[in-house]
């Protein structure tokens, strides 16, 4: 089977300056054939011998010059250097010249290009010029012996190095084999790196980068290659002290697998926390620990800022929730240890009991407040109930005036409603969009003591805006930053009077961004205060 150019470039140059060199040695010695200078009995006359010399070095310098195309000029071209070697040596030499052995060039050659069946084909050839040359010199026994060691010798050597050329093909197929698998076992690797959602560096036992993938890039916020640099220069980090960590240096004292998450990188002015696992990589090829050599490193770095400032959040949270219900817990407790000691006495006044029981029943309410305050944000914080729905906006309106005018009639205030002829839809949370409506109306009934509360809810340019107005105490320019954090209460004493939790607008402000919008707020002291957003009119 023909297979010209599979083997290498360079077994293709050798056979080629072969087929140039090995002619023009030959005929050098066909003219000392001619001389009589060695064993001419096989000589059989110049004209033959010229005609002979000149085909075969035009044929030896088109072989050098051109590469052959496809199996047919390859064949032509192996055939005519078998016909000319058999010419040679039938017609000028015989067996018994010292190049005889050049007929290994054709056997190898017939191998490289057409496998078995050209060694083969070259091999048969061989045997036919030798029968023909020892059925010519049949009468001269010893040069048939002669020529007949010579052919198995030559024969022998022949296959030999074919056996040999072979052995060096299998292996370089062996060889070609486990690169590619070494390949396809990279490419692996490396694209099951690249779609980590975590930073992964490889380094040499130097320190040097020299595997990264794209979330390293996404990390380090750059497109330059990073290979080749040290891993000290790439990341500059530092702990919680802000005192620098030299990394490399940790890398080298690692025998282990290493986590720390109390590291930190600032890049452009911001501070990244990192999550850093280290360990060594290690090869040996015996289960002897003296064999064992430290071959490199791999780092895993994982963004931590947003989980750990979620985490010193909570603890916050926590702190500052355990605080703001410790006291009222006390006071019920304490009024209510009160009245149980004033029971047992006599001459306490019924009228006594029952203040001490409502102030300890306003501190229940206000521990109920603030536990379904803590619920909805829990709620909203988990996504419970956070499934969309088409809503009628005047059925959400009417549901909120029927709930609350009674409650505004009893503090004497007017529950005014400022409504779009036509309100249409919207597609949000039901119970995500009441409580952030009802959270605006209870804290203008609130901090509203006269005047009226407005719900207002106009439909315009495709956008359905809601709007709490109310005519209370309103809020100063330099609460009306703060008023949606967690637990915040102003100063202001007529605000300390209604005893709010301070989580409020803190929970409102979270059920906005569930819902997708922004919370506005306009406000002035002792002129109200109005509280907004806007959903999208989804009416078909």
């Amino acid at each position: 089977m023909y297979r010209g150019g599979t083997f290498s470039k360079r077994s293709e140059w050798v056979i080629r300056i072969a087929g140039l060199i090995i002619p023009a040695l030959l005929i050098l010695y066909g003219l000392i054939v001619r001389a009589n200078y060695v064993d001419s009995s096989h000589y059989a006359g110049d004209t033959l011998f010229i005609w002979l010399m000149c085909i075969w070095s035009g044929l030896a310098l088109f072989q050098f010059y051109t590469t052959a195309g496809n199996a047919r000029e390859e064949i032509i071209r192996l055939g005519m250097y078998h016909v000319l070697s058999g010419a040679y040596i039938i017609f000028v030499s015989g067996f018994s010249m010292p190049f005889v052995t050049a007929w290994i060039l054709l056997l190898v050659a017939s191998y490289a290009y057409f496998t078995g069946l050209g060694l083969k084909l070259s091999i048969t050839f061989f045997f036919l010029v030798g029968i023909i040359d020892i059925l010519i010199n049949a009468n001269d026994p010893s040069l048939v012996i002669s020529d007949t060691i010579s052919i198995l010798a030559t024969l022998a050597v022949g296959l030999a190095v074919v056996a040999i050329h072979k052995t060096q093909e299998i292996d370089n197929a062996e060889l070609n084999r486990t690169k590619a698998q070494e390949n396809l076992q990279r490419d692996r690797i490396l694209t099951l790196v690249n779609n980590l959602a975590d930073a992964i560096l490889s380094t040499d036992k130097d320190g040097i980068i020299r595997v990264y993938n794209a979330a390293s890039l996404n990390l380090l916020d750059t497109n330059s290659s990073l290979n080749g640099q040290p891993i000290e220069s790439v990341l500059k980090l530092h702990d919680q002290t802000n005192k620098p960590v030299k990394l490399f240096h940790a890398l080298k004292k690692t025998r282990s697998v290493v986590v720390r998450d109390d590291l930190a990188m600032t890049l452009e002015d911001e501070t990244i926390r990192l999550e850093v696992t280290y360990s060594p990589i290690r090869s040996s090829f015996s289960r002897s620990k003296k064999s064992e050599s430290q071959d490199g490193y791999i780092i895993i770095l994982r963004d931590i800022t947003k989980a750990k400032s979620l985490e010193e959040e909570r603890d916050e949270f926590i702190s500052v929730v355990s605080h703001e219900l410790r006291t009222p817990i006390t006071i019920a407790e304490g009024t209510i240890s009160n009245v149980q000691v004033m029971m047992d006495r006599k001459g306490i006044t019924p009228q006594l009991l029952t203040s001490s029981i409502d102030t300890a029943h306003e501190q229940v309410v206000f521990l109920a407040k603030m536990v379904n305050d803590l619920s909805t944000l829990s709620r909203a914080e988990r996504g419970v109930a956070d499934t969309p729905e088409s809503i009628n906006v005047r059925q959400l309106v009417d549901d909120l005036y029927k709930e609350y005018a009674p409650q505004a009639e009893k503090k004497a205030l007017h529950f005014n409603l400022d409504l779009s002829p036509r309100l249409g839809y919207v597609t949000a949370s039901p119970l995500y969009l009441k409580e952030l409506l009802q959270n605006f109306i209870t804290n203008s009934l609130k901090y509203t003591k006269e005047g009226s509360i407005t719900l207002s809810v106009k439909n315009k340019n495709n956008k359905i805006t809601f709007e709490v107005k109310d005519t209370g105490i309103g809020i100063s320019k330099s609460d009306q930053t703060k008023v949606f954090n967690k637990f915040y209460r102003s100063e202001d004493y007529r605000t300390r009077e209604t005893g709010g939790t301070g989580l409020g607008l803190y929970v409102a402000a979270k059920l906005s961004k569930k819902l997708g919008t922004k919370i506005t707020l306009t406000s002035r002291l002792n002129h109200g205060s109005t509280f907004g957003f806007s959903l999208d009119n989804t009416e078909k």
